[in-house]
């Protein structure tokens, strides 16, 4: 008889997102005249740019001419959607990236959870927490910790607390760690890391031989400053840092799936023998191995973001969202409740009234206000006694969100 991967039975019952739909869902049934809003998942709500309905449709007539017709795709990307990326997202910055050292793909939760195939089931993993799910849960799926005790936490995982108390920014480790997860602007939270700390995880990366896995699919809603749009804005990153980018919450390209991942050549691993080995090289190997290549069409729809149109028109769909984020996050602070984020991120994190559990406060939101968030405590313990709302929805449904909360909310 075929035996299992038992590292997946170690994993809690069901995925977050998934108990979250199977409560809607069951309230949904006895209360089918609820007037749900959704502001839970952070799926986007607006359409795509113009710009790139224009350059895919452009894309589909070119297939149906034998002249322009195309087939299997370079499973790396092609080259006029990372030039461009590289044009305006790297070497606009300062930034050397070399056309090899890019990865186009379906989206980043993808590339976040298949990097640690590349990394042996021996590393030490320090994920932050609360956490984007991904990071923790494909690590555990490898057989790379132990079991889950009673704490919520796995054996042989380094935890970062990350909480009001330390501003989110997570503390250093006090052991050797080998991979690093970072999200900045972070998911949950809402909230980011300064120059200066990116600098000290860089250093710490550096003098301890570790990668920082740094997912910044949410770069483009940064606002402040002193927050780098790119780890490697920090100096040594490219010899310690592979990151993760998308253009679902970009662009609009939730339903679309369009991401992509820079590993410079720079950033190695230990082999068995002990000889260096670049993780662009084996992440070569899997992608062109395990992954068909991202559709012509949709690249073609990725690339025209980059257009000075295209620019305009997802700036102005990133304006609605963060003017979403703001009514939210001051709605929520005249109701007297305590918010994070939504400043250079469109989630908004907030402290459960009176210290409720996250989970009851999630019953509490969806049975008395019809509102569905993320309870905190899905995202790892230190999550527990906070809660996400996404900026995702439309502006009607957003004004009416926080219009419940701060009237029939009973606290």
């Amino acid at each position: 008889m075929a035996t299992i991967n038992d590292n997946y039975l170690k994993l809690p019952g069901s995925y977050l997102f998934a108990e979250i739909a199977r409560r809607v869902a069951a309230f949904k049934e006895a209360n089918p005249e609820a007037d749900i809003i959704r502001l839970g998942i952070g799926d986007v709500t607006q359409p795509l740019p113009p710009a790139c309905i224009e350059a895919m449709h452009k894309a589909v007539d070119e297939l149906a001419n034998a002249d322009t017709f195309r087939g299997y795709g370079p499973e790396q990307g092609y080259s006029f959607l990372t030039d461009a990326i590289i044009e305006h997202n790297y070497k606009a910055r300062g930034i050397e990236i070399a056309s090899d050292e890019i990865f186009i793909s379906d989206g980043s939760k993808s590339d976040c959870g298949n990097i640690q195939e590349i990394f042996g089931t021996d590393n030490h993993v320090a994920i932050t927490d609360p956490v984007y799910p991904v990071y923790l849960d494909t690590n555990v799926m490898a057989g790379r910790t132990g079991t889950l005790q009673e704490d919520g936490h796995f054996e042989g995982v380094t935890y970062l607390p990350c909480d009001a108390s330390n501003d989110f920014a997570p503390a250093l480790p006090k052991e050797r760690v080998d991979m690093i997860y970072l999200c900045c602007p972070n998911n949950p939270t809402g909230t980011t890391l300064s120059r200066a700390e990116l600098k000290k995880w860089v250093d710490y990366a550096r003098e301890n031989e570790s990668v920082i896995l740094f997912d910044a699919a949410y770069a483009a809603y940064i606002t402040e400053d002193d927050v780098p749009r790119s780890i490697y804005e920090i100096e040594g990153a490219k010899d310690v840092a592979i990151e993760f980018r998308s253009f679902s919450k970009t662009a609009g390209f939730t339903g679309t799936r369009c991401g992509y991942t820079i590993i410079p050549k720079t950033v190695k691993g230990h082999a068995a023998d002990g000889t260096l080995v670049e993780f662009n090289k084996l992440w070569n190997r899997r992608h062109t191995t395990k992954f068909n290549g991202t559709a012509y069409i949709v690249q073609r729809g990725a690339a025209a973001i980059y257009t000075e149109e295209g620019q305009k028109q997802v700036k102005e769909t990133i304006a609605y969202y963060m003017e979403n984020a703001r009514i939210i996050r001051e709605g929520l602070q005249a109701a007297g409740i305590k918010a994070y984020g939504g400043v250079n991120a469109p989630y908004i994190w907030l402290k459960t009234p009176e210290n409720m559990p996250s989970w009851d406060f999630f019953d509490k939101l969806l049975t008395e206000v019809h509102i569905v968030g993320t309870p905190g405590a899905g995202f790892g313990p230190c999550g527990e006694g906070y809660f996400r709302l996404t900026a995702f929805g439309n502006r009607e449904n957003t004004v009416r969100a926080v219009e419940r909360i701060k009237k029939q909310l009973h606290i």
